[in-house]
């Protein structure tokens, strides 16, 4: 079973072939600021399926997690923070390599990347769904690295 290491450069793998697609393609042109984020997005993605267990990839994903929280309570943004938390506690429900490592919780778990801007701050599909594959493809990245399909 591969580690956090091994899941952190499937992401980065993953993520820099599908950039590379899109920008080949021309359907997506993100400035240097968003290319990092989704970058980010798609390396917590990869880590997220095991953060039900005592790893090194928990400590660094709630790390992130948890530098996120601050900068929201910071701002304010009080109801976006307990949202995100409420998703953070997700994977404590279920054993692992229970539906964390499911397909369908490839698509689903990420979600909430789509739907908070846009309920929250009114933002258009068009604009998020970048994110939302990011995580997508992060997420696949452990997936298949952990031959789930």
């Amino acid at each position: 079973m591969p580690g956090f290491k091994a899941h952190l450069f499937g992401g980065a793998l993953f993520f820099g072939l599908v950039l590379t697609l899109v920008l080949w393609l021309g359907v997506y042109q993100p400035d240097h600021q968003t290319l990092m984020f989704l970058a980010l997005i798609a390396l917590l993605s990869a880590l997220f399926p095991d953060v039900d267990t005592d790893s090194k990839g928990r400590v660094l994903f709630y790390g992130a997690l948890l530098a996120v929280y601050l900068v929201l309570m910071i701002q304010g943004r009080f109801r976006l923070a307990a949202i995100l938390g409420f998703c953070a506690l997700l994977p404590a429900v279920g054993h692992h390599r229970g539906w964390t490592h499911s397909w369908w919780a490839m698509f689903l778990v990420p979600l909430p990347i789509i739907i908070l801007p846009m309920v929250f701050y009114d933002r258009s599909l068009v604009s998020v769904v970048p994110f939302y594959l990011a995580s997508v493809t992060g997420y696949c990245s452990h997936l298949a690295l952990d031959r789930t399909f």
